[in-house]
């Protein structure tokens, strides 16, 4: 069985997410952040950075990052088929497009919330934020023309994990509305997973009407 280290509002919903759609058994273990019990000496052994989620697999191993729970949980379980097939090209292409929004969309969605925590100055913070909210526009056109197909899944797919991460991110951007309103690609997708079975329960308890297109 599987147990994930959750918090609402967090990255945890979407390997929760996942560990649904393949009907795995697992345990949720609730890590109150506003208690900073990610931050004791029993969670930081579980997960050194203090970051809610961290998942442990059946074997006993803990993972942590929320994408990498994901890929592992797509390839432990390939009849759900949340990933392309071993070897093919849209394989390839689902982990391109997963990192890019790890290492640029969830990037700039830190600059913008928290900008204080990157910079010394205290006067600094506007402006990280204001190129954040800059670079997001930036990104999300990228996914509406580049990575998407006019339904709203990852090209060459007709769901996968990667939809579920996108539309993770989609929930957290500022103004969400108004970026599903000027994509529709983007709109569509989040419209697909929000209302998927196994995922509209966690939806509605992670985000509400928020991000709904």
């Amino acid at each position: 069985m599987y147990r994930l280290y959750w918090s609402l509002s967090t990255g945890a919903f979407a390997p929760e997410a996942v560990l649904n759609e393949i009907g795995a058994r697992y345990e949720r273990v609730p890590v109150d952040t506003r208690k900073n019990e990610h931050g004791t000496p029993d969670f930081l052994k579980i997960n050194p950075r203090g970051q809610v989620p961290a998942l442990e697999l059946p074997d006993g191993s803990i993972l942590t990052e929320s994408a990498a729970m994901m890929l592992t949980l797509g390839e432990r379980h390939p009849e759900a088929e949340l990933m392309p097939p071993q070897g093919q090209p849209a394989r390839a292409q689902l982990h391109r497009w997963l990192f890019f929004a790890v290492a640029n969309i969830y990037e700039a969605l830190l600059r913008y919330n928290y900008s204080d925590r990157f910079t010394v100055d205290p006067m600094g913070g506007e402006a990280i934020q204001c190129q954040a909210e800059a670079d997001l526009a930036s990104y999300w056109g990228i996914v509406e023309q580049e990575a998407l197909s006019k339904k709203g899944s990852l090209r060459d797919t007709d769901f996968s994990l990667a939809d579920i991460y996108f539309s993770m991110l989609a929930a957290w951007q500022p103004q969400a509305p108004a970026l599903l309103e000027t994509h529709p690609r983007i709109a569509r997708m989040v419209s697909r997973v929000s209302q998927r079975p196994a995922i509209a329960p966690l939806w509605q308890e992670h985000f509400g009407h928020k991000a709904r297109a």
